[in-house]
């Protein structure tokens, strides 16, 4: 545990659970390392993960983004892989792209497929699926319009979903945001996963908040959200 985290440490209460605005200030106050660090959310759900219709995943584009450059790799061919490159993809192909994956080259964050070059996709599934980057139609990525999912990804879309532990993990933006952007990004994101609440869930559906920079300590952030309980 180095002196910074130290310092900061001392400035949560860990008895304590805070209102957004108060979270937010206490990590605006924390010290500041050489770069501009990422803050980040996790969201404890109310939901058996291992049930599959109880997991709880969705995509949202974030009013400010999350603060930096997103590649975007996107499975498509002719006019669609044209449309891709002039939306601004980092990569384009189709089963040449594939061949790379399969040899280790995954230099993007977000993939994007049309349909009809899914069956080249699905083979990827052991190198994608742990990195959370298999296309999906449930979250706009596997679309014939593929020029609006990239501009989408690349003005800050986050995808979301639930882990093994059933909590929800995603970056909201960068420190030198400040409070007011941070903050609109947060509510945008609590609200979709608010609405995606599974119809099974039952009891308390928001457990647990919490705040966090890159290098800091996480701040629990108490639940302002509706959907907080279960409809009866």
């Amino acid at each position: 545990m180095g002196k910074r985290y130290r310092k900061d440490l001392e400035k949560v209460d860990g008895e304590k659970t805070y209102t957004l605005d108060e979270a937010l200030g206490v990590i605006e106050g924390f010290g500041k390392p050489k770069f501009d660090e990422s803050v980040d959310i996790a969201v404890r759900l109310g939901v058996d993960s291992k049930q599959s219709d109880q997991v709880v995943r969705g995509s949202i584009n974030l009013p400010h983004g999350v603060g930096k450059k997103v590649r975007v790799a996107v499975f498509a061919k002719g006019e669609k892989a044209e449309e891709a490159r002039a939306a601004g993809a980092d990569v384009v192909g189709a089963e040449d792209l594939a061949e790379k994956v399969l040899s280790g080259s995954v230099d993007f964050d977000k993939t994007i497929a049309t349909p009809d070059l899914m069956i080249v996709v699905g083979k990827l599934g052991k190198v994608l699926g742990p990195k959370g980057m298999m296309p999906n139609p449930k979250l706009g990525t596997v679309t014939q319009d593929v020029a609006k999912a990239v501009k989408e990804v690349k003005a800050g879309k986050v995808e979301f979903r639930t882990d093994k532990a059933s909590i929800v993990h995603a970056s909201v933006g960068k420190r030198s945001f400040g409070k007011e952007k941070l903050r609109d990004n947060i509510q945008t994101l609590m609200e979709a996963i608010v609405k995606a609440k599974p119809a099974t869930a039952k009891g308390t559906y928001i457990v647990g908040v919490s705040l966090s920079a890159t290098m800091s300590p996480g701040v629990r952030v108490e639940s302002q959200w509706g959907g907080s309980e279960s409809a009866a």
